[in-house]
């Protein structure tokens, strides 16, 4: 896809290393072989070698010249500054015991590689929970300040139709300031892929056209996206139709800069954010790349367990992007 031609002119050459833990899976491993081989990132696989090296065996690729590390191997005098390190950033919160378990946990010891600026970003959910990808980097690298929560977008693609959708991965329920934040966290990542945000928070209604607290909320949502935002084009409450379709944003909300012409679709909650992905994947035929988390201090992106070695591919440049 043409996106994809432009986020690898970007990241081609900048040497940013992304960590993998999941280095012995057949999926993260080829595509970590063709990052390298393209020159787009320079991979860090987590795991044994002798798994890493099996992997590879079973499947035909040549991993000469990829950096692996087994963090049961990690030199004594790095190990013990990453446990210091990261006994600091708990402190209260861990005992010295359970910061040695957390880093036995692949998913840890690649966040602290992030933390302590050995790596760039981070990859994982091939075979991981988000739960376990997740809760280290909130742990950890935490959230970007004055961010009260980190969130889930999708970037979906037709042809040369490219769309953001979020909160579709981490938020079940929002409240007005959530949303709010959600909205500018989502038109920040849109910019990154060559969108131009104009952002639609949704609803059930279109400007008071139903009542109820959960209308409310998003008009609510949308003031607040004004106050951080100012110069940032955002209208709602929206009904998608009011916000996709012309004819329909001109009868229903006319005078708004956004309906009809929305490129970033804000979602009420997760229900709603993960149905509607699923939708216009299935229904509508888009490619849905993500889930790309937002609101953290540093890139760090969960992939879907059902993920194919092309979407390892495309998450882990997306991962590179994010760090320019």
């Amino acid at each position: 896809m043409e996106l994809f031609d432009e986020i690898a002119a970007k990241v081609k050459g900048q040497n940013k290393t992304i960590v993998f833990p999941e280095g012995e899976d057949k999926r993260v491993l080829g595509a970590a072989i063709r990052l390298q081989n393209d020159g787009l990132v320079k991979p860090i696989l987590l795991g044994t070698r002798a798994d890493i090296e099996k992997t590879a065996s079973d499947n035909g690729f040549d991993i000469s010249g990829l950096e692996i590390i087994d963090p049961a191997e990690y030199p004594e005098a790095d190990k013990k500054a990453m446990f210091d390190s990261l006994l600091e950033r708990r402190k209260g919160k861990n005992t010295p015991e359970q910061v040695t378990e957390m880093l036995k946990d692949v998913s840890y010891f690649g966040t602290m590689l992030v933390y302590m600026g050995k790596a760039d970003g981070m990859v994982s959910g091939a075979v991981h929970s988000t739960g376990s990808t997740v809760r280290p980097a909130l742990q950890i690298v935490k959230t970007k300040p004055g961010a009260r929560r980190i969130s889930g977008a999708f970037l979906m693609l037709k042809g040369d139709q490219r769309y953001v959708f979020a909160d579709c991965a981490i938020n079940i329920e929002l409240d007005a300031p959530t949303m709010a934040e959600v909205a500018v966290q989502s038109a920040e990542t849109a910019k990154l892929f060559g969108i131009d945000p104009k952002v639609a928070l949704l609803s059930f209604s279109t400007k008071g056209s139903a009542k109820g607290d959960m209308v409310t909320k998003v008009a609510d949502a949308t003031a607040k996206v004004h106050e951080m935002a100012p110069d940032l084009p955002a209208d709602g409450e929206l009904q998608f139709d009011a916000a996709f379709v012309p004819e329909v944003g001109a009868l229903k909300a006319p005078g708004s800069k956004v309906a009809g012409h929305a490129n970033v679709f804000i979602f009420p909650s997760l229900e709603a954010g993960n149905i509607g992905y699923k939708i216009a994947q299935r229904f509508g035929g888009f490619t849905a790349v993500g889930p790309i988390l937002q609101g953290l201090n540093a890139p760090i992106a969960d992939l879907s367990r059902g993920c194919n070695e092309d979407d390892v591919y495309k998450v882990a440049m997306i991962t590179a992007a994010q760090t320019l």
